[in-house]
């Protein structure tokens, strides 16, 4: 339930989009929520969603390291596979579409720049060419040592995660380079082997889009 301060900023955002000509939306791991997308901050809800990890006294923040795809990959992999089937499989609520509405009423258009991996914008209609990812897409794979700059579009279909123990089964994702072992194309903590060249090619066209758009009135809309 929205409070008083909310509703009551309610008519002077509607004024300010009717009179916008661009609209740039920001938005972080909240905006996933609406979706039953578990915030995984905070130890409790992260614990919850993996019980092996409490007994280990492993937190996100921990958890969360490409060393461990060197150290324990089928542990690795079954965290970070588990979240993107969940992602994969979750339906963008309906605020996506709303904001989807807004920014193509625009006559400059519509940006996202988002710190979310789980891709929903695209998976909500919104133009590959029109979202930044700032800590990169958790569909996409790349190398783990990583041999080249190159990535691709991961196929879990052949992992089993079996959650109780938090184990991947079956042949983990290669790099199809050099046969070695991938992982999600995602910025983690301590993070020195992202590959970030898409991000990279993303901030681009969005500085290009924000240049085109300076001169007009450009309405920031913060979500999650």
């Amino acid at each position: 339930m929205a409070d008083d301060r909310t509703l009551r900023a309610i008519p002077r955002v509607a004024e300010l989009l009717a009179k916008a000509d661009a609209l740039l939306i920001t938005a972080g791991a909240g905006m996933s929520v609406d979706s039953g997308l578990p915030d995984f901050r905070g130890g409790k809800g992260f614990w919850g969603a993996y019980p092996p990890l409490e007994k280990l006294g492993i937190s996100f923040e921990h958890m969360a390291q490409p060393h461990w795809f060197g150290e324990k990959p089928e542990m690795a992999w079954a965290f970070y596979g588990h979240r993107q089937q969940l992602y994969r499989e979750t339906k963008p609520h309906a605020g996506y579409g709303k904001l989807l509405e807004w920014g193509r009423a625009m006559s400059g258009g519509y940006f996202v720049v988002t710190s979310n991996v789980d891709g929903h914008f695209q998976a909500a209609g919104f133009s590959p060419n029109r979202v930044l990812e700032q800590h990169g897409n958790i569909h996409r794979h790349q190398c783990a040592s990583p041999c080249c700059p190159a990535t691709w579009q991961g196929d879990l279909a052949d992992l089993k995660i079996e959650m109780d123990t938090l184990q991947a089964k079956g042949p983990l994702p290669r790099c199809p380079q050099c046969g070695g072992l991938a992982r999600p194309n995602v910025l983690m903590f301590g993070d020195t082997e992202w590959v970030r060249g898409d991000t990279q090619q993303q901030t681009r066209r969005f500085e290009r889009w924000f240049e085109s758009v300076r001169r007009m009135r450009v309405v920031v809309l913060e979500c999650g």
